[in-house]
């Protein structure tokens, strides 16, 4: 498509139109070399626009698909997409109407090899089936993944969290600590909470906030199930009102500071250098221990069904499970124990 030259306007602008298959496109530019490169680019993205993707390689093709999604979903789902892309190794140039499950189980194993890890192997194979499923959905990948490590989950013993509840006191820290531990409340949903959120003895999760490639950003909660209505305790409640309201959000600290902040306090109390994260898995392990209902239990933690519950988060207390330890104990003790009835027949004997 030859590319027509821009015309002067009565006004001293330049104005340049194209048609393309049937569709007009114009614009008006304060100079014609500004007019120009406007057309240029526009014939190149409407000629990408309409190849097939199967003529796309791999990259191409995953990042067409990344465009595609990126309305819907969330900033850091679309960052961690973006990195994938950009680590295609061997796989970055095939075309994707070429690509073979050989190819793609040699990619798995070069993955492997690269040091990635069996979760980051599978999320980028992820990816690629999603891709793949969209634009080449005769091609069933059936590849090998490396099998998942079970790393076993560390969780603060009640002690010390109570060491860490202590040191927090009285530091802008405490609130956001104390809605992880009392609520089991995400970090992300803690810097989203709003005053608009508290009502009477109960505050309502609506929305979270992420990081994304230009700064902070405000979402929804992850599943309809994620927002939910969430009894105060008294002492949250207390906080709540303490604190000062220097805008929309009940917080002003990012998420960087609520990190930093909290790491600092378990230095301060001699824990170890636990996630913020592990602040939900023992308030999720508190309601296993203390024989919460699943139901009340997914309700608080915003949850659906009981499988992240029960697979991921909730874990045995290790006080408890010394009490629970010693419980079992006492009861097979028993076992070596003539039976009551036993001894006294003997007695009457």
């Amino acid at each position: 498509m030859k590319l027509p030259k821009p015309k002067k306007t009565p006004a001293g602008k330049w104005y340049i139109q194209l048609m393309v298959d049937g569709h007009r496109y114009n614009g008006t530019f304060d100079t014609a070399e500004a007019a120009s490169y406007w057309a240029a680019g526009l014939k190149t993205r409407l000629a990408e626009d309409a190849r097939s993707p199967l003529q796309l390689s791999v990259s191409d093709a995953m990042q067409r698909y990344i465009d595609l999604k990126t309305p819907v979903l969330s900033p850091s789902t679309i960052r961690g997409y973006n990195h994938i892309r950009e680590a295609l190794g061997p796989l970055e140039n095939v075309q994707l109407n070429h690509l073979n499950q050989e190819q793609v189980q040699r990619w798995v194993g070069w993955m492997v090899r690269e040091g990635k890890s069996p979760k980051s192997v599978a999320n980028a194979h992820g990816l690629l089936s999603a891709v793949v499923g969209e634009y080449r959905p005769t091609l069933t990948l059936r590849t090998r993944l490396p099998q998942k490590v079970r790393q076993e989950i560390q969780i603060p013993t009640e002690d010390e969290i109570r060491r860490l509840l202590e040191a927090a006191r009285g530091t802008r820290y405490e609130l956001p600590i104390c809605l992880a531990v009392f609520l089991g409340l995400r970090q992300s949903e803690i810097l989203g909470l709003r005053w608009e959120d508290v009502s009477g003895d109960t505050i309502t999760i609506r929305r979270a906030m992420v990081v994304g490639d230009d700064g902070p950003v405000e979402k929804g909660t992850k599943t309809t199930s994620g927002t939910r209505r969430v009894h105060l305790p008294a002492h949250v409640a207390a906080l709540l009102a303490a604190q000062p309201r220097k805008g929309d959000h009940i917080t002003t600290l990012s998420g960087k500071a609520v990190y930093s902040g909290f790491c600092r306090l378990c230095d301060k109390a001699s824990l170890p250098h636990y996630r913020f994260h592990d602040l939900r898995h023992f308030n999720a392990s508190l309601m296993l221990a203390t024989g919460l209902p699943d139901k009340y239990a997914m309700k608080r933690m915003g949850h659906a069904t009981n499988n992240m519950l029960k697979t991921v988060y909730q874990h045995t207390i290790k006080e408890r499970e010394a009490a629970y330890d010693a419980a079992m104990d006492t009861a097979l003790d028993k076992l070596l124990s003539p039976p009551e009835k036993s001894e006294n027949k003997s007695e009457k004997e």
